[in-house]
């Protein structure tokens, strides 16, 4: 019963929580158990680790884009009929908004969900500081909710009395730890670790982790800790729960439009609870690959061109002439459609590749994307309309920005603002039926605008011959 659970966060990123969660995960698994993970925050690409072990798909939840009721939901409705939920945390784990708040960091999420959480040390290059460091964490904030610990990176002949004395001295179970691990690690690139589909022998290789781990870590006693994690129900807030209930959903519902996803090596950045919402409004959607197939799918009401990598792609994309005009040409016949990012990149009449090779896009965005030596408007953001009558502009949704590439032409019909600090700027080409732009939105911060995407494609199906 109810739906046990444990958060396994760290001091700093690189200290290995993606390796050692994905080990957990390949472990958990091998015991027969199913098992749900999430990751904390907006990132894309750890959950494709994590569904990539558990074969099932993993979710994000974060305490920026949701209220607390809604992430608890998400939550439960994720975990349900599963022995045992995982989650990963990101960054530190007080680290949150604008680097000065715990808002929206690990804390927040474990505190919000009422998660016990393992702290991940990386011992490298440390021996008795260890308890210095572990205990600023447990004292930082009077609950920090941190029921355990995890040494990685340690010496097996040291470990022992380093367990003894955090055990003795802070009074904190040390849940056991992981060997410096020679032959597998993650590498990344520029908007994080490489996809899981790039690395060889992937389910072999973290089958070995998981091995491993259940030697070296006590997997019962996480177990245990797990179900000491009170339930958190199913409950549906009222905000949702009234707008899947309602005469706009039931006509959507009853339209079922025929949503055109991009997914492949090139767009794979999607969160599965946007997905999700849209099936429960009533779409069906049907995947596509801008790379391999010719043309969007037949009889598309609508088109939706999530974020990815078509940077490393942007030669097949290219060469892809007869996809390029099918969106080209269905999008200048009026396709309600959502470009973000990546997406928003393949709209260009120009795209460049990693070495700045400029190549042909779908030429609906009069501009050039182009590679930055940074960041560009990076994190969290809340996009307001600057227009009426525009997809989107009947209230704020909120979304981030993560992206090394610019554009000519970013488009004006949003403000973008920061949640702290009063940064703000203008973004994403939107009307009655689209928005083309660089930030990823999540829809559940307004579940409205989902529909109202998903209207627009109704309408337009309806004008179809």
């Amino acid at each position: 019963m109810g739906n046990p659970r444990f958060m396994l966060a760290a001091g700093a990123s690189g200290s290995g929580k993606t390796l050692i969660t994905c080990g957990i995960l390949a472990a958990l698994g091998r015991r027969g158990l199913k098992v749900s993970s999430f990751k904390c925050g907006p990132d894309y690409i750890d959950p494709m680790f994590h569904a990539r072990i558990l074969k099932a798909k993993s979710r994000n939840l974060d305490t920026f884009f949701t209220n607390p009721a809604m992430t608890r939901y998400l939550f439960a409705r994720s975990a349900k009929g599963t022995d045992v939920s995982v989650m990963e945390g990101v960054m530190g784990y007080y680290d949150g908004l604008g680097g000065t708040t715990e808002k929206a960091g690990a804390w927040d999420l474990a505190r919000t969900t009422d998660t016990p959480a393992v702290l991940i040390v990386n011992a490298k290059g440390m021996s008795l500081s260890l308890l210095a460091y572990i205990k600023g964490f447990l004292t930082y904030r009077e609950d920090s909710r941190i029921r355990g610990v995890i040494l990685n990176q340690i010496s097996p002949m040291l470990y022992p009395k380093l367990r003894d004395r955090i055990q003795e001295e802070l009074g904190v179970r040390v849940y056991g730890y992981v060997p410096k691990l020679t032959d597998f690690s993650l590498d990344s690139r520029h908007l994080g670790l490489v996809l899981p589909g790039e690395i060889a022998n992937l389910e072999e290789k973290f089958a070995q982790l998981g091995e491993t781990l259940e030697k070296t870590l006590d997997l019962d006693g996480l177990l245990a800790l797990a179900d000491t994690a009170p339930e958190i129900p199913e409950q549906m807030p009222e905000e949702l729960e009234a707008l899947l209930k309602s005469e706009r959903a039931r006509k959507i519902r009853e339209a079922a439009p025929k949503i055109a996803v991009a997914k492949d090596e090139a767009f794979c950045f999607l969160y599965e609870d946007n997905l999700q919402l849209l099936k429960d409004l009533g779409a069906r959607l049907c995947f596509f690959s801008p790379i391999h197939d010719e043309r969007i799918p037949a009889d598309a009401e609508g088109l939706l061109l999530y974020g990815g990598y078509p940077e490393l792609y942007a030669r097949e994309l290219a060469e892809n002439a007869s996809m390029r005009e099918s969106v080209r040409e269905g999008i200048a016949g009026g396709l309600p459609h959502l470009a973000e990012c990546g997406g928003f990149l393949y709209l260009h009449e120009e795209l460049e590749d990693m070495n700045g090779q400029g190549f042909p896009g779908c030429a609906n965005v009069a501009g050039k994307g182009f590679r930055t030596p940074k960041l560009s408007r990076f994190g969290y953001v809340t996009l307001e309309a600057e227009r009426e009558g525009v997809l989107g502009g009947n209230g704020p949704i909120k979304g981030h920005e993560f992206h090394y590439f610019d554009s000519t032409s970013c488009g004006e019909d949003f403000t973008a603002r920061k949640p702290l600090g009063g940064r703000s700027w203008k973004c994403i080409h939107a009307g009655e039926a689209f928005l083309e732009g660089f930030p990823h939105l999540y829809y559940y911060s307004r579940p409205e605008f989902a529909a109202e995407f998903l209207e627009k494609c109704a309408e337009f199906g309806r004008k179809e011959p």
